[in-house]
């Protein structure tokens, strides 16, 4: 943790030297009221927030709405918005719930005047390679990366040591790794866990669980994209460790328990090992900053199999900020400007929220490369891919949570929910 010191020092070095905000030159006296829905974060919303009242205060004229909503909801409300054409200005969501706007021609393509880039190649060039592709179509941009993240292993050290583990040498490597680490930590009251060793993210199908699969050979598109849940043997071995793991086999946890992440931060003794991004570090120091500074936790590579035949990490996804196209061209340059402006203070993003927005600039710091254990995280996004499955990525994650959980909860045999899956998966494809 010494190295936190070196990064308040580094933010200083990077964070833009903004005197005010930028102006929107088209108002010229004009009034214009810009929404944004957003998901619930209170450390990015309190930096947002006067990042908002300093653009306010640079243009009069403009009024900013900014609405939060939980995470679990906002897909839904942004989704019924846009379906009565009561869309915000401005939203986000992750990724593979994005693209769907963009298919259906429902976001601005960005402004990049208004947004403080001189062209499309100007802006490519501020980020780094690929980071924008999964927002490009036909030679333009349609949204602007409020981060993207991928996942790492985080391990209670004190809890390793309590079940006779040195977490120095013991920490997973493997997916085995995994299940023989939560035998030997798992603790239960009855049949209900107490302790668990580990626990999946669970509705994160497309995130973290097909790494597992593409691991193994298999994959969920072919690559020529004519066949669809390639490489059974992968798929079923996954499955059956689901199935080993959950509470019809081992008894080693379930999606019925807190999530995983939200117990690890609480160092209660009730989990040791959780999957999450660079930006559970900001939300352990303010959930528990005894334990934040105790340094005892580390982060570890996203586990392999042993008998992987790909190495592939935690894949990552980003949430980008989009704009309405059904708004005026004024509310459209406003919110491009707007968000230009937000998101030029990557740094303090980065110290205040921990989230990572992928420019140059950013990556490159000293901010960046002081935060506790990013090497891990950098070394696997570089080894990794974005999640991305067009207009159908929301049906096709609830078609894996279905799946997965069918088999972990309810006892249905792998194969048959493969059959399943794939026919599942097919008719969404279709759909779109």
């Amino acid at each position: 943790m010494k190295r936190l010191a070196a990064v308040l020092l580094a933010i200083v070095l990077v964070a833009p030297a903004f005197a005010q905000a930028p102006t929107v030159s088209a108002l010229k006296g004009k009034k214009v009221d810009v929404s944004i829905w957003t998901h619930e974060d209170p450390n990015r919303t309190a930096l947002e927030k006067r990042l908002i009242d300093e653009f306010m205060k640079a243009n009069p004229g403009v009024t900013v709405n900014y609405q939060t909503y939980p995470s679990g909801k906002i897909k839904d409300i942004v989704v019924a918005g846009f379906a009565a054409n009561a869309g915000p200005d401005i939203f986000n969501l992750e990724i593979f719930d994005e693209y769907q706007f963009i298919t259906n021609g429902r976001v601005a393509p960005v402004d990049f005047k208004a947004a403080g880039f001189k062209s499309l190649k100007d802006m490519q060039a501020k980020y780094m390679p690929g980071m924008l592709d999964s927002v490009t179509e036909g030679g333009k941009i349609y949204g602007m990366p409020l981060e993207l993240t991928n996942w790492a292993l985080y391990l209670n050290k004190k809890i390793f040591r309590d079940a006779g583990l040195d977490p120095m040498k013991d920490y997973p490597k493997t997916w085995e790794d995994v299940m023989s680490l939560s035998e030997k930590i798992v603790k239960r009251d009855g049949q209900i866990i107490t302790r668990r060793g580990f626990d999946f993210r669970y509705g994160y199908y497309l995130t973290s669980v097909m790494p597992m699969v593409e691991q193994l050979g298999g994959d969920l598109i072919s690559k020529d994209g004519k066949s669809v849940i390639t490489g059974d043997a992968a798929w079923l071995k996954v499955l059956n460790y689901f199935r080993d793991f959950g509470p019809n086999g081992k008894n080693l946890g379930s999606p019925t328990y807190t999530a995983a992440r939200k117990v690890f931060d609480n160092d209660r003794n009730e989990i040791a090992m959780s999957l999450s991004g660079l930006y559970q570090e900001a939300r352990i120091r303010d959930a528990n900053p005894a334990f934040f500074s105790s340094g005892e936790w580390m982060v570890v590579p996203f586990p392999q199999w042993k008998d992987a035949v790909r190495k592939v990490p935690n894949n990552y996804y980003g949430h980008f900020y989009m704009v309405n196209a059904q708004k005026s061209k004024l509310n459209q340059q406003a919110s491009w400007s707007l968000l230009g402006y937000m998101l030029s203070h990557g740094a303090e993003y980065l110290e205040k929220v921990a989230i990572v927005q992928p420019s140059k600039a950013l990556m490159d710091s000293s901010t960046y490369k002081s935060m506790p254990y990013s090497d891990v995280f950098t070394k696997d996004m570089a080894a990794g891919h974005i999640v991305y499955y067009g207009a159908a990525s929301s049906k096709i994650e609830a078609l894996l949570k279905e799946a997965f959980e069918s088999v972990m909860l309810s006892g249905v045999e792998p194969s048959k929910a493969l059959e399943k899956l794939r026919k599942d998966v097919t008719a969404a494809l279709a759909d779109i």
